[in-house]
């Protein structure tokens, strides 16, 4: 039997990166993590993202990766969805490697408070980045750094563990 398309979408779906995390801060402070204080725990980059439309460029100095997010949509202190509108992603022990497997994929955070507590829960989904990628494995082990440790630990303690170069 041959799956349906909507069979084959939840599938490729269950299989996306996600991760949830927990964070000492407001709903609305993980929002301005999520839309304009990247530099303090991803990459250094210019601008915010402030309505649908809005587009920023995030590089991996020194290496010549960078990728270029599109807002998607924008709901205040509750998710941030970006698009890969552009991409360039060299995989150092990958050299025949695609160099374009973002391009298209969202990344997708939803904000909400944790019940009978202090904090927010981000649910992070980057739609698109699933086993099947060349870049898999780097990439999994750049968001568990930069999303599950670096933005939580800028949230808890104002203090990021962004890329710095080198």
């Amino acid at each position: 039997m041959i799956p349906d398309q909507n069979e084959t979408r939840e599938r490729i779906r269950a299989e996306n990166y996600a991760r949830t995390i927990r964070v000492n801060a407001s709903l609305d402070e993980a929002y301005r993590a999520l839309t304009q204080g990247h530099s303090a725990w991803w990459t250094a980059c210019e601008g915010r993202f402030r309505k649908a439309g809005d587009r920023i460029k995030f590089a991996f100095p020194p290496a010549v990766s960078y990728w270029t997010f599109e807002a998607v949509k924008l709901e205040t202190g509750a998710r941030v969805e970006l698009e890969c509108v552009e991409a360039y992603h060299k995989i150092l022990d990958k050299p025949g490697a695609p160099t374009t497997e973002w391009l298209g994929s969202r990344v997708i955070w939803q904000i909400e408070t944790i019940a009978k507590k202090n904090g927010a829960a981000i649910h992070f989904e980057h739609d698109g980045l699933t086993p099947n990628l060349h870049c898999y494995e780097v990439c999994e082990a750049g968001w568990n750094l930069f999303f599950v440790d670096s933005l939580k630990t800028y949230l808890d303690t104002g203090a990021g563990k962004p890329h710095r170069g080198g």
